[in-house]
């Protein structure tokens, strides 16, 4: 998906400098307790997610992105945490500056297939926490994910 009209209005008056952004991530979970996770186009793995439109309500932006982004229909169960700080500052390689603030969300899939846009997303798949090891994650993984599966856990039982 490339970038919204609001963030490219905002672009076209800011320039590169620094924004601070509001975002979601979908964090979706099988009955086997394997997340979601999805190769976006830096070849960075990260749960589905991304910016929040102006006077959109979060949940919805939630559920609007993970449909772009991986084509499953999901249902937010709880508001696990809100993130922000270093590891969620990002730069762009054509020079864009963001710092993202995330509401991180435990969600149920509610319909769909797993089904990669081809533009920001190149693959699309469950996977435990073992799998995840050897895989190039988001810098904001190790801030995130212990929180993510301690959600789950508690969930479980």
């Amino acid at each position: 998906m490339p970038i919204s009209e609001f963030l490219a209005s905002l672009r076209a008056r800011v320039g590169h400098d620094l924004l601070v952004l509001p975002s979601v991530c979908a964090c979706v979970f099988d009955d086997g307790g394997r997340l979601l996770l999805a190769r976006h186009e830096n070849d960075v793995w990260a749960p589905p997610g991304g910016l929040v439109e102006p006077d959109e309500h979060p949940a919805d932006a939630l559920v609007r992105e993970v449909r772009e982004e991986v084509s499953l229909k999901v249902e937010a169960l709880d508001v696990i945490g809100v993130y922000g700080g270093p590891e969620f500052r990002l730069l762009y390689p054509n020079g864009d500056q963001a710092s993202y603030v995330i509401t991180v969300y435990g969600c149920a899939v509610a319909g769909g297939e797993i089904v990669p846009d081809g533009e920001e997303i190149s693959e699309a798949r469950f996977m435990s926490e073992a799998e995840m090891a050897g895989l190039r994650l988001s810098r904001w993984a190790p801030v995130v994910l212990p929180d993510v599966f301690a959600w789950w856990r508690a969930r479980q039982g």
